[in-house]
């Protein structure tokens, strides 16, 4: 099988972590979602190519596992997502001859789905699509609804990662048998030790005291950031916790302003994007982790830090709480509430057995939320879309009596 992956962003070489790369937003929930499931999927032995953007210092042209490969394409500039769709539209085709199968994974970015569905056109292949967020809000947020649903109405199959969405995705009019839900899953660094950093500087500094709160994702308005610190000001005087921040984006430099307003920017540390397989010792360095994401599906830290035994402070959003059970798996707080998700905080650090009694419900949450098991339901869904083989001819049985005669 041959799979044709579109992605205006996967995850990107360790090179384009450093120096301009950084400012790219190359690590993000989608991002590690395409390339854990692409990784399964090699070791499957599925042929893979994957069309993505090119962050500043990544390669055009990469290996991915034993049987695939990632073309980058687009102008390496952290601007307009590089002419990604232009360059996709013509590109594509040509990089998909010979394609089975096209997946696309549908982001912020709605302008994949007419591409993709030029390239599945001219492959004559089945489409499958994953639906990571929606459009929402902003100036082409009617153009991105329309895309969207056009799209996906003549898409083979699409895949939600929670139920919510299928559900929502079912009443904009997608039909119940394409629809399918695989979440996100955690891939095999957290079950094969701690990650090994090569960047030279620890992970997690030594000069960060601990009891350390922390968030791991990207800096966007979304993400809900500016809460958590807004929050963090709230415990100033109540706990000697520090605030660790990791991860980077378009809204680093608000967000250290805002600290530094805030009062709170010596006990508060951003430091930066690190690469995906060092995510499991961040974790583990941590004392509690917050996602107080505006809007979230469920975000691949959540899980990540569940299994990792890492009391978890989230928002009631998407399908978080598919995921957590306030008071068992972790503590849900509603957006936009910094107060609300203070009191979560200082409880947790506060209370020894509560923290020990979540993690414990976590764990057994998403003890079987791993890529080794969610690929096979991938496959199913590509299964199901394409093409039923014809059988091999068996072959002629010698007529006895001829040959004797």
């Amino acid at each position: 099988m041959h799979v044709l992956r579109l992605c205006s962003v996967f995850e990107p070489p360790p090179s384009a972590l450093l120096g301009r790369g950084v400012r790219f937003d190359p690590i993000g929930g989608m991002q590690n979602h395409a390339a854990q499931l692409s990784r399964a999927l090699d070791g499957l032995g599925v042929r893979q190519t994957v069309v993505t953007t090119r962050p500043p210092d990544a390669p055009a042209l990469a290996r991915l596992g034993r049987h695939g490969r990632v073309v980058r394409l687009g102008l390496p500039v952290a601007a307009l997502r590089q002419g990604y769709a232009a360059a996709a539209w013509l590109r594509a085709p040509g990089l998909g001859d010979g394609t089975d199968l096209v997946h696309v994974h549908l982001g912020e970015d709605p302008a994949v789905l007419p591409v993709a569905r030029h390239v599945a056109a001219h492959a004559g292949a089945p489409l499958v699509v994953t639906v990571h967020a929606r459009a929402h809000g902003g100036p082409l947020r009617a153009l991105g609804t329309r895309l969207e649903r056009h799209g996906l109405g003549r898409a083979d199959a699409v895949i939600a990662l929670t139920e919510s969405t299928r559900d929502a995705l079912a009443a904009d009019g997608v039909p119940d048998e394409r629809l399918h839900v695989v979440p996100s899953g955690i891939g095999a660094e957290f079950r094969t030790g701690l990650g090994t950093p090569e960047l030279g500087e620890p992970v997690m500094p030594e000069r960060i005291p601990t009891p350390r709160i922390g968030y791991v994702g990207r800096l966007t308005r979304r993400k809900g950031v500016d809460v958590l610190l807004r929050a963090f000001a709230l415990l100033r005087d109540a706990t000697d916790a520090h605030l660790v921040i990791v991860g980077d984006g378009p809204e680093r430099s608000r967000l250290q302003r805002l600290a530094s307003r805030l009062g709170i920017d010596g006990r508060t540390h951003f430091l930066g994007f690190v690469p995906h397989d060092y995510v499991p010792r961040v974790l583990r360095e941590l004392t509690v982790l917050a996602l107080p994401s505006r809007r979230e599906e469920t975000g691949s830290v959540l899980p990540e830090a569940m299994h990792a035994r890492v009391p978890v402070v989230a928002t009631r959003t998407g399908g978080v709480p598919e995921l957590v059970e306030h008071r068992r798996g972790g503590l849900l707080v509603s957006p936009e509430n910094p107060h609300e998700l203070a009191a979560a905080l200082r409880e947790l650090l506060e209370s020894r057995a509560l923290a020990r009694a979540v993690t414990v419900a976590a764990r057994r949450r998403v003890d079987d939320r791993t890529w080794d098991r969610l690929v096979h339901r991938v496959m199913d869904v590509y299964e199901g879309v394409l093409p039923a083989r014809e059988p091999e001819p068996e072959p002629a049985v010698p007529d006895t009596a001829a040959d004797v005669g």
